[in-house]
């Protein structure tokens, strides 16, 4: 339901953004893993609708929440869950758009986001921090033999924005360390930690 890694540098985002921050630690688990979501105890969901109750008790004018979720309608009913029960707008701009298509947008409106996880056939260590620009050639062959997302949506990578056209300042990269779960020959998973990060001025 949320991506992990990389969490640590958030904060450097709303820096970026000049936007108030509101985070949590995670207390639930995935316990409702049917697609359509029910209000269960102790679900991870129930910490999302946490966080976001606390934000629009701090600023009621907030009216919608946005996701990226461009497949996964597990996520995307998990949030809707949410939102109803909130009485706000979930938007979902990229939600079923094509992926080849999204993925030259992305590049095209000057995003630059870097792979910090791999877990794709294809894909190795040395892609890690390589921005989806440098990445799109290898991911449309590796979509094209293997049928991979090259958005990542089958959970082939995660990526962390670095810059886009809503960063008043961009992130730098100082140092990073990389960490192994799994040496797989043709499928390893693996993740930067972003150890040094600092911004930059535009």
């Amino acid at each position: 339901m949320y991506q992990t890694v990389g969490q640590t540098a958030v904060p450097m985002i709303s820096k970026c953004m000049e936007l108030p921050l509101y985070q949590q630690r995670l207390n639930g688990t995935a316990i409702d893993q049917s697609l359509e979501y029910k209000t269960t105890s102790g679900d991870e969901t129930e910490d999302l609708f946490l966080l976001l109750s606390k934000a629009i008790s701090e600023h009621p004018e907030i009216n919608a929440v946005s996701v990226g979720a461009i497949l996964s309608s597990y996520q995307a009913n998990r949030v809707q869950n949410v939102c109803d029960r909130l009485g706000i707008t979930m938007l979902a701009f990229l939600w079923q758009l094509d992926q080849i298509e999204l993925l030259d947008d992305m590049i095209n409106s000057g995003m630059n986001s870097v792979l910090i996880k791999i877990a794709c056939i294809g894909l190795s260590k040395s892609d890690l921090v390589k921005s989806l620009a440098e990445m799109q050639p290898k991911l449309l062959k590796l979509n094209k033999m293997y049928g991979c997302h090259v958005c990542g949506e089958g959970g082939e990578f995660e990526t962390f924005t670095l810059d886009c056209p809503l960063f008043k300042k961009r992130i730098q990269i100082d140092d990073w360390e990389t960490v192994i779960h799994s040496d797989d020959a043709f499928a390893p998973v693996c993740f930067a930690k972003l150890t040094k990060l600092s911004l930059v001025d535009k």
